[in-house]
């Protein structure tokens, strides 16, 4: 059994976790970071949008964020998963890993992020990172004036709508599931947008470089890249099984410093905004939620009689 207690343990090494880790190794706080090197940028060669590192590789960044975490002492990395969580008390949590490890924190940040279930398409994950995204924001540019799909059962205006920002030569995908109201489906081609309702049978393309979509009566709609819409959900449960409100959009609720409804317990990144989800942001969140937990160590300190 690990018998220190940490000031605070954060759940998650992405860039909302990483940069919680970063505030509070400079304010010269007791923390521990758990990381199982499961996120799910991990079929993402560039990120784009973070200042200063506009194209950067997701590994690179986190490997960049844990070599300055490094520098402070009171941060410990651990390369496991937590798999349980007890609240002995309201200062007390018990984290037990999947190898069998028992930490104990007063405070606990949820910054394990989210994981995806992309469309119901066949062979999409061959070429989802390299030519399918879920994000404009994030890789809009590098797709400017291509002939792109837009693949979604949810949200399918929306995001082409957003697209369109990029390219004109654009042609929506709701693959027989999704849902276009009449008046929607008209702003569309009135754009100029084609729309396909039929089911899609499959992708074309090498080497996750995508070259046409597959309907089920075997025509082939050339593209050369688009977006889809994934079903996002949350990579833990440890939020709704510690009593942890959620927004309308499912996030962790939290107010402008990471913290829950639930004493200690603090959330950031797309664990509690959901979206937008962008690397820049959540490290934003990280920080706030950091600044939230030294806050409030200051005074419970200072509250001490």
């Amino acid at each position: 059994m690990n018998a220190m207690r940490y000031d605070c343990a954060i759940i998650g090494g992405g860039p909302a976790g990483l940069n919680a880790a970063l505030v509070l190794g400079r304010s010269r706080k007791k923390a521990v970071l758990f990381d199982d090197d499961n996120g799910r940028n991990l079929v993402t060669r560039e990120a784009h949008g973070f200042i200063t590192r506009d194209g950067v590789c997701p590994e690179e960044l986190k490997r960049l964020g844990r070599e300055e975490i490094r520098k402070y002492g009171s941060v410990q990395t651990e390369n496991e998963r937590v798999v349980q969580i007890n609240r002995i008390s309201e200062t007390h949590y018990e984290l037990t890993t999947a190898s069998g490890k028992v930490f104990h924190s007063i405070k606990i940040i949820i910054a394990a992020g989210l994981k995806e279930e992309l469309p119901n398409v066949p062979d999409i994950e061959k070429f989802y990172g390299t030519s399918l995204f879920s994000c404009p924001y994030c890789d809009g540019w590098e797709m400017r004036d291509q002939p792109l799909a837009v693949i979604a059962d949810k949200k399918v205006f929306t995001l082409a709508k957003e697209v369109y920002t990029w390219s004109r030569d654009l042609a929506v995908f709701t693959n027989g599931e999704g849902r276009l109201e009449e008046e929607q489906k008209q702003k569309l081609l009135a754009k100029g947008i084609k729309v396909y309702e039929d089911p899609i049978s499959g992708l074309e393309g090498e080497n996750g470089q995508l070259q046409s979509v597959r309907l089920e009566d075997g025509t082939l709609i050339d593209r050369s890249a688009g977006f889809v819409t994934p079903l996002w959900s949350h990579a833990t449960n440890f939020a709704k099984e510690l009593g942890c409100k959620q927004t309308e959009h499912g996030g962790i609720l939290t107010d402008d410093y990471g913290r829950t409804n639930v004493w200690n317990v603090y959330a950031a990144g797309d664990a509690s905004l959901i979206v937008p989800s962008q690397l820049v942001i959540a490290a934003g969140e990280g920080s706030a939620a950091a600044i939230g937990v030294c806050g409030d160590l200051i005074n419970e300190y200072f509250d001490e009689m």
